[in-house]
C-alpha cells in the first residue's frame, strides 16, 4: 500500500447533467432537414417554456422553433442560414456555467453547412479541468453585408437580415407591405404581427407601432371530436365495386353540349294545364336520348372484351338517388313510348325503388343510362359510365342565362348535358353527333312526336 494513501477513500461524486440537448424537429411529414433562417436567442441568454428560439425554414413552410427548456442558452450548433438533418443537435440548454462537453461529444453531426464547435461555446466552471480537447477556432469569414438605409437600421440584425415573425411576413406578403418601412416593436426590433396590422402606408411606422393594438376577444367554444361508423351496405359494396371497375377499366372521355330548353319549357307548362298527366322536364330528355340511340345506334353498344355488341332494342337506365346509395331502374323500349307512357313508368319504377320493392327485371338490361341532378341546382357534372353500357348522360340544371341570338341578346333557359363515353366503342365523332340529335330533339320537341 502507498504511503500515505487512504484506501477507505470515498470518490468524489461526479456532478448529474442537468443540461438538455435541442435537436431538429420534425416538423412535417416529408421533412428531412430544416435550414435555421435565424436566431432569436443568443448563447448566455436566459429562456422559459414557451419562448421562440429560432425560425426554421422546412420544406413546406418557415416555422418557429419553441422552446420547452427552462434555464440558459449554453450553445448554438447550427449558425443561421446553416442546415442540419432531423435530430441533429442544434442547441443545448441548462444550468449556467454548467459544462456540456460531453454532449457535444456524443451529439448527432449535422449538415456540410454546420461550423465546428470552438473552445468559446464551452463554458468551464474550472480552468484546471479539460474533459475535451481544444478545437482551434477557424479564421473569420468576410460576408458582404447588403446596403440598409436609414429607415430600416432599426430592423436589420447583424447580419443583414430583417427581423420579423414568420406570421409577420406572410401578413405583410399578402398586404404588399415592404418590412424594411417598418419599425418593429418585438425583441432586439423585431418586427410582429401587430406591427404590420397597425403600419399605416406613408409612415415609416414608428407611430402606427406605438397604438396599442384592440385586443380581440374570442368566445370560449366547447365541443368534442366525435364520429359514428355504420357498416358499408350490401349495395354500397356493388356501386363501390362496379364503378371503382368501370373507372379503373374503361377510358372514359367526356363531350359537352348547351341546350336551349326554352320551348321544352313552354311545352310541358301547357300539356300539364291541359290535361291530367304532369310531364317533367327529365322525360323529354328520356324520350329524347331514346329516339337520339335509335339515329346513332353506334353509342347503343357495349364493350365485350374480344367483340363489341350493337344492341337493335333500347332500355334508358334512369339513375335513383335512395338512402343506401344509387340504383338504376330501366325504361325497356322506350323509343316506341310515348310521353305519357315514358313519365308514369318513370314516376312508378322511382317509387318502387324508394321503398326497395324493384324486381330484378326492373332495373337489369340497360343499353343506355341518364343520371339527372338538375333538380339539386348542379350546373354540370362528369358521370361514371354503368357497365354494360358504353354511355352516360350526365344532365344538368335549366337556368335563366343570357344568349346571343341573330345579333342580340335576350335570356333562355339553357341546360347543359355532358356524355361519358367509353373510348373503346365509341369515338368522338360519334358521341358529337349523337349530342347534336339529342339538342336538335329538345330544341324542337315537336320532331318527338313525329
Amino acid at each position: 500500500m502507498e504511503a500515505g494513501k487512504d484506501i477507505f477513500a470515498v470518490p468524489k461524486k461526479q456532478k448529474k447533467q442537468m443540461a438538455e440537448v435541442i435537436n431538429m424537429p420534425k416538423m412535417s411529414d416529408t421533412m428531412t432537414e430544416g435550414v435555421i433562417v435565424s436566431w432569436l436567442k443568443k448563447v448566455g441568454d436566459e429562456v422559459n417554456p414557451g419562448d421562440i428560439l429560432a425560425e426554421v425554414e422546412t420544406d413546406k413552410a418557415t416555422m418557429e422553433l419553441e422552446n420547452y427548456v427552462k434555464g440558459t442558452l449554453l450553445h448554438i450548433g447550427i449558425p443561421a442560414g446553416g442546415s442540419a438533418p432531423v435530430d441533429a443537435l442544434i442547441a443545448i440548454v441548462g444550468a449556467k456555467g454548467e459544462d456540456i462537453s460531453a454532449l457535444l461529444n456524443g451529439a448527432k453531426p449535422a449538415a456540410k453547412s454546420d461550423i465546428p464547435v470552438t473552445k468559446s461555446d464551452i463554458p468551464v466552471t474550472n480552468k484546471t479541468e479539460t474533459t475535451a480537447p481544444e478545437i482551434v477556432k477557424p479564421e473569420p469569414v468576410s460576408v458582404p453585408v447588403p446596403e440598409i438605409t436609414q429607415e430600416s437600421k432599426e430592423v436589420v440584425a447583424e447580419e443583414g437580415r430583417i427581423k420579423a415573425s414568420p406570421l409577420a411576413k406572410s401578413i405583410a406578403k399578402g398586404k404588399g407591405i415592404n418590412l424594411s418601412e417598418i419599425s418593429g416593436s418585438g425583441d432586439n426590433g423585431r418586427i410582429v404581427k401587430k406591427d404590420i396590422e397597425n403600419f399605416l402606408p406613408g409612415s415609416n411606422g414608428s407611430d402606427a407601432a406605438k397604438k396599442p393594438a384592440k385586443d380581440i376577444v374570442l368566445p370560449v367554444i366547447v365541443a368534442e371530436e366525435s364520429f359514428t361508423e355504420v357498416p358499408v351496405s350490401q349495395m354500397r359494396k356493388a356501386i363501390s365495386r362496379r364503378l371503382s371497375e368501370s373507372k379503373q377499366t374503361i377510358p372514359h372521355f367526356y363531350l359537352t353540349m348547351s341546350v336551349n330548353m326554352d320551348t321544352v319549357i313552354a311545352a310541358r307548362k301547357e300539356i300539364n294545364e291541359e290535361t291530367d298527366i304532369k310531364i317533367s322536364v327529365n322525360d323529354f330528355i328520356v324520350m329524347a336520348a331514346a329516339l337520339s340511340l335509335r339515329k346513332n345506334p353506334k353509342v347503343n353498344a357495349s364493350w365485350l372484351g374480344d367483340k363489341i355488341r350493337y344492341n337493335n332494342h333500347i332500355h334508358i337506365g334512369v339513375a335513383v338517388a335512395i338512402d343506401d346509395g344509387l340504383i338504376v331502374p330501366v325504361v325497356k323500349f322506350a323509343d316506341n313510348k310515348s310521353l305519357s307512357h315514358i313519365s308514369a313508368e318513370v314516376k312508378q319504377l322511382a317509387a318502387k325503388a324508394k321503398n326497395k320493392k324493384l324486381q330484378p327485371n326492373e332495373f337489369e338490361g340497360n343499353t343506355f343510362t341518364i343520371s339527372n341532378l338538375g333538380m339539386f341546382g348542379i350546373d354540370d357534372f362528369t358521370a361514371i359510365i354503368n357497365p354494360p353500357d358504353a354511355c352516360i348522360l350526365a344532365v344538368g340544371t335549366v337556368k335563366e342565362t343570357v344568349i346571343a341570338l341573330n345579333g342580340e341578346m335576350k335570356i333562355s333557359n339553357m341546360m347543359k348535358v355532358t356524355l361519358s363515353c367509353d373510348h373503346r366503342v365509341v369515338d368522338g365523332t360519334i358521341g358529337s353527333t349523337f349530342l347534336q340529335t339529342l339538342k336538335d330533339l329538345l330544341e324542337n320537341p315537336v320532331k318527338m312526336l313525329v
